[in-house]
């Protein structure tokens, strides 16, 4: 195991002799608080979609992620995994490229275990993308007085 940053209580699982994923990690060990978000769609604080494209609603579902994952002292190296529900795999492979900085825009290089997952369609008809997100708080020391 290997620890992201000192004091962290997360640790990236990568058995000996893989190459590295490219994108995610294989599996994080943490401890702390549990928050556990449902999935977030790529709309607007007033549930409006701004655009119909997959790269823009993959950053806005990332967004909303993190407007909740504040509320209960997370941040981006937080999440220690994301499920992608896409509607098209075609689609999801080939913005790649585009989709990389949006997602480092919102995370950083912070890379969770992730699974993506291809779906007839989501609740919403508009929506291309839906992330569900776990994330894993550290809980501060207990200090005397």
């Amino acid at each position: 195991m290997e620890n992201s940053k000192k004091g962290d209580m997360t640790s990236l699982l990568q058995p000996t002799g893989w190459p590295r994923a490219r994108g995610y990690s294989q599996g994080v060990a943490a401890s702390g608080l549990h928050v556990f978000i449902s999935g977030q769609i790529g709309w607007n604080e007033q549930f409006e979609f701004e655009s119909d494209d997959f790269v823009d609603q993959s950053g806005l579902a990332l967004q909303n992620i993190l407007s909740i994952l504040t509320l209960a002292g997370g941040e981006p190296e937080h999440v220690t995994r994301l499920v992608w529900y896409v509607v098209s795999k075609t689609e999801y492979l080939g913005c790649q490229k585009r989709l990389g900085p949006v997602y480092r825009a919102v995370m950083g290089d912070h890379y969770p275990t992730m699974t993506a997952v291809q779906v007839v369609a989501l609740m919403e008809d508009r929506a291309r993308v839906e992330i569900e997100a776990t994330a894993i708080v550290p809980i501060p020391p207990v200090t005397s007085r």
